[in-house]
């Protein structure tokens, strides 16, 4: 048996980070079983549905790598096959038109709230002779079509991370509706539960992985599996992405989508990663690893049941990680976007960026810090801190300014060496330390009294040819 599993996001919003997780866990699944990786996209709620919103799963799903072997598959251009299978169902008498008013279910759910009854619906139409059709239809009632469960009964499948699983059909909320009814009696676009089975079975799903808040969906839909006679495939729920206070994690949390995390700074490997140890954990004790090595060792068995709580430090922790030991040329090419939209203007000499990168990289903890990192490397109208101003300020600094800059214009090769050099020939020409000359060194470079490595910095920017001009500029706030 080939593994064909799938990821079947609805085009109602931009691709969530949930989403993705499920969309990674199938894709591990299936590499890990040689097996095959379907893209469905459920976009049967057409009010809700945008194409701006399709076209974010699909990039949010090739940003972070997660290929998939055929689709993307349309719901939209599907109707036919779920009105076959309507149908079918209809004529075997396991499912039925339901013509109860939107008036007559609001009753029937106050009546039972009163009741201190679980709201559901009371199968009321499930027998209905078809002169009471006829004259529902008459009347201009527009029905629905519900799929008739059998009550009670147990259910119980296997789940392949939370073990068996028990159901009682009298906790469904009675017979569900699976499609709608158009003005011209035709089946209209099914509704979830039944759109997804019909799919599955069309494509011959072997194995549903999606989130926990699913299980009751499983319920429903085995029945609706076992009515059109099909096999079954086989479940596996993961854990929900849970808020630092233990509730699903939402807005109100931060990030969810994936396209704001991207935004964020936070590069694929490094959040592919994590949202891998949002639930699963590694028979090696590894935190940090691609997932092409996960999907070597990856089994439900080592899938948590319990929720997975959103741990910004340790995803920040990760990212850092990545971009400590990034490539430069690689790096170099993920932070020019953030650059750009900072308005800067990166078109500078290649080496001069590599430089650059390798100057801040150690410092990074997502890609976005680089714009106040490496501003001051870019910027030609320099602002000062209100620390920076005072060392400038200070009568003892001038000599040292007009000292420096009269010992980079007489240096016009500057090297690592040859800057060290000049400094320490200042401090000494001056009779200070070496830490008094870099100190208000810094705050005339950048405009600051903390930052990257120093001698880096005036390399950087003489070679821009603004490092005397930053010194000069200094003098006059002095």
């Amino acid at each position: 048996m080939t593994v064909r599993v799938r990821i079947a996001p609805s085009p109602t919003g931009n691709l969530h980070i949930g989403t993705a997780r499920t969309a990674l866990f199938n894709w591990l699944y299936a590499k890990h079983n040689h097996g095959e990786f379907i893209l469905r996209i459920e976009d049967t709620d057409q009010e809700r549905s945008q194409d701006q919103y399709t076209q974010n799963i699909l990039e949010g799903l090739k940003w972070l790598g997660i290929d998939y072997d055929s689709g993307p598959f349309f719901q939209t251009q599907r109707l036919e096959q779920y009105r076959a299978a309507v149908h079918l169902l209809l004529d075997q008498g396991l499912a039925y038109y339901c013509y109860c008013s939107e008036a007559e279910l609001e009753q029937m759910r106050e009546e039972q709230k009163a009741k201190k009854q679980a709201p559901r619906y009371d199968n009321r139409h499930r027998h209905l002779t078809k002169q009471q059709r006829t004259e529902f239809a008459n009347a201009g009632r527009k029905p629905v079509i519900r799929f008739v469960i059998e009550e009670p009964r147990e259910l119980t499948w296997l789940d392949l991370v939370r073990g068996d699983v028990t159901w009682n059909t009298r906790d469904l909320g009675g017979d569900i509706v699976i499609a709608r009814v158009d003005d011209q009696g035709q089946v209209s676009l099914p509704l979830y539960n039944f759109a997804v089975v019909i799919d599955d079975i069309a494509m011959e799903i072997t194995h549903v992985i999606r989130g926990e808040d699913h299980i009751a969906n499983t319920a429903k839909q085995i029945l609706i599996y076992e009515a059109l006679g099909a096999e079954i495939p086989k479940f596996s729920h993961l854990p929900l992405i849970l808020n630092a206070q233990g509730a699903k994690i939402s807005k109100r949390d931060g990030a969810t989508s994936v396209f704001e995390f991207q935004q964020m700074g936070y590069v694929p490997e490094a959040f592919n990663n994590y949202m891998v140890l949002l639930g699963w954990s590694d028979p090696n004790g590894r935190e940090i690893f691609s997932p092409s090595e996960v999907a070597e060792v990856f089994e439900f068995e080592r899938v948590n049941k319990s929720g997975a709580r959103f741990d910004w430090d340790k995803l920040n922790w990760i990212n850092s990680q990545y971009l400590h030991n990034m490539d430069p040329e690689i790096l170099c090419d993920r932070l020019i976007p953030f650059w750009q939209a900072a308005g800067f203007n990166p078109n500078f000499e290649r080496n001069w960026l590599i430089d650059l990168v390798k100057l801040i990289a150690p410092s990074l903890t997502v890609l976005t810090d680089a714009v106040d990192m490496a501003r001051y490397l870019f910027i030609d109208n320099l602002e000062y801190t209100e620390e920076a101003i005072a060392i400038l300020k200070a009568e003892s600094v001038k000599p040292i300014l007009i000292a420096l800059a009269q010992a980079l214009k007489d240096t016009p090769t500057l090297t690592p060496d040859s800057a060290s050099s000049l400094i320490q020939s200042i401090a000494k020409s001056l009779n200070l330390k070496k830490g008094a000359i870099m100190k208000p060194l810094r705050c005339a470079l950048s405009g600051d009294i903390h930052g990257p490595d120093l001698i880096s910095s005036l390399l950087l920017l003489a070679q821009r040819g603004v490092a005397v001009t930053r010194i000069e500029t200094a003098l006059e706030i002095n």
